[in-house]
């Protein structure tokens, strides 16, 4: 992002929010973040150099507080709770955030949403990061929305749930779906596409495919893993009676990942999300280096364990999670 800009972070308890919030401030610009119990920030290293909103983002009247004097409002919001009524909370949520930034003369809303198929009928919580994209899109104000597979990062509930497989289970019967190819990517890049977003020139109001360099089949990730953590060979056997559901209780089962988060994970798996375009690089630039390979980023994401102790390495926080983890971006 060029030049200094007052910029609102909201889901900033969530894995993408609380990791984007730093390099905001590295990068040197003014970060003001939202959130519902300003508790939850405190223990943050930045906390002091923050501004801090404490509010119910649902709430018009927070909102323009929020959002008065922004440049740039980095939407990081999704329910994966698994509550009834989601839909309908996500749509009135993104339909007043994206109102009150118009009203209050935000320049660019950047939006963390899934990777998916066209003209398929997409999994209930898929269909609606759809949705609240084109709602803001929708909105007056310009919007970007990113969209990505699965993220690979520590902590991330995809990741956690690739990692807790692998490494739990040396044999496993697997729905046929995991034969479905996927373009994962690091989160060191979507760092980066969601920063450099913010520079778009301000008639561009679109959605934006964003992975790493690598398509692979779930199967072939999974390998992929055992190998790079020196397991022996996983024995995957495909079977075509799991559905979602019970994928997600299995899930549930033998990882950290509550079936609850697993349900919208797994329900992303069923379709494959592979980029169609390219053209962000063209106008933003590619990550520094270029993107992360799927080796590298696995690598990165165990190197991370250590580097971020919260939450534990290796296990998920269902209330980070259940926030604001657009982490599994359809995954």
């Amino acid at each position: 992002m060029t030049g200094s800009r007052t910029v609102l972070v909201t889901g900033v308890t969530g894995y993408l929010g609380s990791r984007l919030v730093p390099r905001l401030l590295d990068d040197g610009h003014r970060v003001r973040v939202l959130t519902r119990d300003k508790r939850k920030v405190a223990s943050r290293q930045w906390h002091d150099r923050v501004e801090v909103v404490e509010g119910d983002a649902s709430s018009a009247g927070t909102l323009v507080e929020a959002l008065e004097g922004v440049d740039v409002a980095y939407y990081l919001l999704h329910s994966m709770d698994g509550r009834p009524g989601f839909v309908e909370r996500d749509r009135d949520l993104a339909t007043t955030f994206g109102r009150v930034a118009h009203e209050r003369g935000v320049g660019r809303i950047v939006y963390m949403s899934g990777l998916h198929p066209h003209d398929v009928e997409l999994s209930e919580h898929l269909a609606s990061r759809v949705e609240v994209g084109e709602l803001l899109m929708g909105s007056g104000a310009p919007t970007a929305v990113l969209q990505a597979a699965v993220i690979i990062g520590s902590g991330s509930a995809s990741f956690e749930m690739l990692r807790h497989l692998t490494h739990r289970l040396p044999a496993m019967l697997t729905p046929k779906w995991l034969d479905n190819r996927i373009q994962p990517i690091g989160v060191r890049d979507v760092l980066h596409y969601l920063v450099a977003a913010a520079d778009l020139p301000p008639d561009v109001n679109r959605t934006f495919d964003v992975g790493g360099p690598d398509v692979l089949t779930y199967r072939e990730m999974i390998v992929r893993f055992a190998r790079i953590q020196g397991l022996r060979r996983r024995l995957i056997v495909t079977v075509p009676v799991l559905t979602p559901r019970l994928a997600s209780l299995w899930v549930g089962f033998v990882t950290p990942v509550p079936s609850a988060i697993a349900r919208p994970l797994v329900g992303s798996l069923v379709h494959e999300v592979v980029c169609t375009e390219h053209d962000l690089d063209d106008l933003v630039g590619p990550p520094p280096g270029g993107a992360l390979t799927y080796e590298d980023a696995v690598r990165a994401a165990v190197a991370g364990d250590r580097a971020d102790p919260r939450p534990e390495p290796g296990r998920v926080d269902p209330a980070r999670i259940t926030a604001a983890d657009p982490s599994w971006a359809g995954g």
